[in-house]
This record gives C-alpha cells, structure tokens and sequence, in this order.
C-alpha cells in the first residue's frame, strides 16, 4: 500500500492537512489507530465528560508522580478515535493572543507571526455570531470549520461576564477578534447542536475524494532509508507492514506520540536512544523536551437559587436532557455549557492576558462528580504561561509502551505566585454586585483558606491539567539545536518527513489549543505543497493603553 503522502494521526492538525492535500488532487493514506466518532457522547456537546474518560476513545494516558503536587499522577487524555482531541475536548475555541504568534516568530518560527498566521484562522473558520457581536473582518466565513455561540440564557452565566464588568476590567464582544482581553462570549465548535470535530470539517469531505484513504492501524515507527522517510511502519489485525510514501511522511499524532514515533524511528537525543538500544539517525536533543500545559483549579460556590444545570443531574434529568437531544439537538445538551468567557492580565506589567476564566454553571469536576452542596457553579481559572517545563521521554524499545510523561508542573517560584493571584482574583469577581442573590458559601478552596500557605495547600492537592500538552518537537531555526522542525514543519536532519501538530508550539498559547493546532495542519498544508503563504494581514490587536502601570 502507497501513495504520495502518509499522514499519521486524524487529529485536529492531520485531519486539516488531508483535507488540504487531497483537494489538492494529492494521494493521501492516513493512518489512525482510533476508532470511529459516530457515538451519541462524542456529537452531544453537554457529554463532554463522558468520551475522555472512556478508553474506548482515549489514550489513557497519566504523567509521572509530580513532585510539586504531592506526588499525583496526572490523566492526560489524548484522543484516540477519528477527529483525535477535538473529538473528544470541551470544544471551546480560542486562537490565542496575538503575541503568542510574534513570539514564536521571535524565537525563530520565521513566517508565523500573527501577521501571518490570522490568514490562516481566518481560511478554516465559518464563524457565526449567534447575535452576540464581535469583530466580523477578523472572523472567517466560509471555511470548513463551523464555530458558533451558545445562547448564554442561564442567570449565572450571564452574570459572571457581569461581574467580570463591574470589577473593572473590560468587556470583549469577540476574544478571538482584536480584543482577547475582558469579558464575553465564548466560542465554540459546535454547529446545529452537534460537535463539529477536525473530522467533520475536513476528513469527511476527503474521504468522499478517491484520493483519500483511511487506515485503522497502529504506527510503530517511521521508516527511513539513507536519511529519508520512506514509509511508516504499522500493525493491523496482529500483522506488521509498511506503508509507503511517495513524496513524504507527515506526522499529526500529539504532542505525546509524536515525539514518541520520532524517537522510536531514531530521531532525537542520542543519549536517550542508546540507553534503549536504538540506532540513531538524526540527534535532536529537542524531541520530547520542552512539554507544556495549562492547569487550573476549580473555585466552586453554592447557588442560592435553584438555576444552575445541576437540575438535569439525576437519571431523569439526564434521560430529558438525552433524549431532547437525540430528537431535535437543541436544548442543554446542545452546547458545552462553557459559554462565557474571561481573559485578564494577573498584574500591572503584563502586557497581554495570562490569565483564563471557563465559567460553568454547576458545580462539577471533569470526571462527572458533583459537588454534595447541589446547585452550583464554578470559575475554572489558571495562569497561560507557566515557566515550568516537561518532557516526554520512551519507557523502551516496545512501540506498544506509553511513553513516560513528565510535566513537572509548578516547579517553578513564579508559578505559585500566578496561582495565588488567580484565586485571590476570581473571589474578586464572585464577590461582585452581579451575583448578590446567585451566591451562597464557596465551596472550594472555602473562605476559610486564605493565607498564602494554605492556599498553595489547595492547589497541591486540586489543581488539575487542563488537557493542553504541547512544545515537545518545537519549531526554529535549523541552526537552534533545541529546535525539532524548521519552519516549514521538516524534521531537521531528516529528508522526506514533516512534524505538524501542537507539538511544534515553541511556547503554549492563550487558551484552548485545538484551534492553533488546526491552524498548524492549514499552514503546513500550505508549506507541503510549495504553496506561497497567504497573504500577512498586519491588524494591530487591542493592548491596553496603561497595560505597564495598572492591572485592569
């Protein structure tokens, strides 16, 4: 089995480029080990916590013991089904602040700049405002990627954008336009009630094309012959063969098993494979380093009025909730119920968000359980740019074995002191005239816990992942030794092979990463191609004015 391109992963990055290169009339084999996404708690946006803690969709993937949180494993969910994570996510989209692009610019990721990269949000979206406003020069409106608006009718979702307001910081119509900083609507992928996944948007309409091939296998490693990537080794039904590329091998399977393929292929720190007996190819002591993510805790309060979604939490209410659903995708199972948005800067001399609110009305964590107190809601708050850095490293030889993964999560001073502020900041909100009536006792951390002491207590022992794994093959220049790929997405040192998923991120954006790592696989398609790049579009985003001498 051939063809000119062997994409690896139908994530959100491979499931853009096939489209992308089979429109363009190339031969595309993608390979996924996942199975399929047509399962009622995949397309029903309110299921969201069901398919990433069901294996049948997951990867089961969990981080090493973290030092620095009392020794916890951390679940870090990938997707493993066709769409990849953006089958299986919160399907919140953020394209992150317009800094984040010009520092990866900076930092050597020449031509991605968000001059250069809003081209490209702009070409996948088909962005509708449900009739909450926003900036429509800055929106696509005829791309494959539909992202709409939930109908923001519940009274605690509505007042915490209120509340955002009345503490002095700015309200946004649109974060994804020229101002991410303030208070609005959130977007998200999801249209006519269903989940609109990267498979929806782009490998549905190829697979139409006879050009577009899907292969459920599992990838064992990339093939190479005198340098360059020729195939891509896989196991199906027991039996191992190789797939065959013609033009080149593209890898688009996570943050976690794309460095882990690279490294099983030869391609990274020499050390680190001659310790498990694999002949090297290419040193890249940069493949697997650099891991990033966002965490957040969850700042819970009591409800004083029965409104929030916990009235749909018995058997019953689920039972009304599904079945609404299944019969008209309307109704609360019809958005992800993160509907409202916030992004603020944590202290004066900052000069962009770092930052997040997800508000949520209930009081719920992500595995389903429900605060005792019943009706609730919840502030999921983090800072954006953690200083902490992981890695991905192999457990062995055997492709079969997870890699290990260590985050190594709030190792760093400065991460305690963003933590605090995020806290201390959200009480700030709650505490507004918006939610007088709405607000009862707080649940977590619990008024009671204020010093600095005791709130770091509280983020040990709760903060959770976020589920934004990235940086482990960072894009730069070919001269940068920690660099992975150049900036046309090739694996340095290697011919025939390209890299382009959230893995390339040389640092984490502003928010939710599916929509940059979309943007990824529309941009690389583009580079695979010899396609020149769209056109730069040099609109200055909204910093604030006095951003050096105040916070808000």
């Amino acid at each position: 089995m051939q063809a000119e391109y062997v994409v690896v992963g139908a994530g959100s990055a491979g499931c853009a480029i096939a489209g992308r290169l089979t429109e363009a009339g190339k031969r595309v084999i993608v390979v996924e080990h996942g199975g399929s996404d047509w399962g009622p708690f995949i397309n029903m946006p309110g299921a969201l916590s069901y398919p990433m803690n069901m294996a049948r969709y997951d990867w089961g993937f969990q981080s090493e013991p973290e030092p620095h949180l009392g020794g916890r494993r951390m679940a870090t969910p990938r997707g493993k089904v066709v769409g990849g994570s953006s089958s299986i996510n919160g399907m919140i989209y953020v394209r992150g602040h317009a800094r984040d692009f010009d520092h990866w610019r900076d930092s050597g990721a020449i031509g991605w700049g968000y001059a250069d990269v809003l081209p490209y949000f702009q070409r996948m979206e088909h962005w509708h405002d449900g009739g909450h406003g926003g900036d429509p020069a800055w929106r696509g409106n005829d791309g494959p990627l539909h992202v709409t608006r939930g109908g923001r009718g519940n009274p605690l979702t509505r007042a915490f954008v209120e509340a955002g307001v009345q503490a002095g910081y700015p309200a946004t119509p649109d974060y994804n336009g020229k101002q991410q900083e303030g208070f609005g609507p959130y977007d998200m992928t999801v249209w006519r009630g269903e989940r609109w996944s990267a498979a929806k948007a782009y490998l549905r309409p190829a697979l139409k094309r006879e050009n577009c091939t899907l292969v459920r296998a599992f990838a064992r490693r990339v093939v190479l012959e005198d340098g360059r990537a020729v195939g891509v080794e896989v196991e199906r039904g027991g039996k191992v063969k190789v797939i065959r590329a013609e033009a080149e091998v593209i890898l688009a399977a996570s943050s976690i098993n794309s460095p882990k393929l690279l490294m099983l292929s030869g391609i990274g720190p020499a050390a680190h494979l001659a310790e498990h007996g694999i002949e090297l190819v290419a040193d890249r002591p940069g493949v697997g380093q650099n891991l990033q993510d966002h965490l957040e805790v969850y700042v819970q309060y009591a409800a004083a009025q029965p409104v929030s979604l916990y009235r749909y939490w018995s058997l019953l209410g689920k039972a009304y909730v599904g079945a609404r659903w299944l019969l008209t995708r309307s109704g609360p199972g019809a958005s992800n119920q993160f509907e409202s948005a916030g992004f603020i800067r944590s202290a004066a001399g900052v000069d962009y968000p770092d930052v997040q609110f997800h508000f949520l009305p209930i009081a719920v964590r992500y595995d389903g359980k429900v605060a005792a107190e019943g009706h609730g809601f919840q502030a999921h708050v983090g800072p954006m740019r953690s200083p902490s850095r992981g890695e991905v490293t192999l457990k062995s030889a055997d492709p079969a074995e997870a890699p290990r993964i260590f985050f190594n999560y709030m190792s760093e001073a400065q991460d305690w002191v963003d933590f605090r502020r995020c806290i201390r900041l959200t009480r700030e909100i709650i505490g507004q005239e918006a939610f007088d009536g709405l607000r009862r006792q707080e649940i977590q951390p619990g008024a009671a816990l204020e010093s600095d002491e005791e709130i770091d207590g509280f983020i040990r022992e709760h903060a959770e992942s976020a589920y934004h794994p990235c940086g482990t093959a960072r894009m730069g220049r070919v001269d940068d030794p920690g660099a992975v790929v150049d900036p046309e997405c090739r694996v340095i040192g290697v011919e025939g092979l390209r890299l382009a998923d959230s893995s390339i991120f040389p640092r984490i954006t502003n928010g939710n990463l599916n929509a940059p790592s979309i943007m990824v696989g529309e941009k690389a398609a583009d580079h695979i191609l010899g396609r020149p790049a769209l056109l730069p579009r040099n609109d200055a985003p909204w910093v604030h004015p006095d951003w050096q001498r105040v916070q808000r």
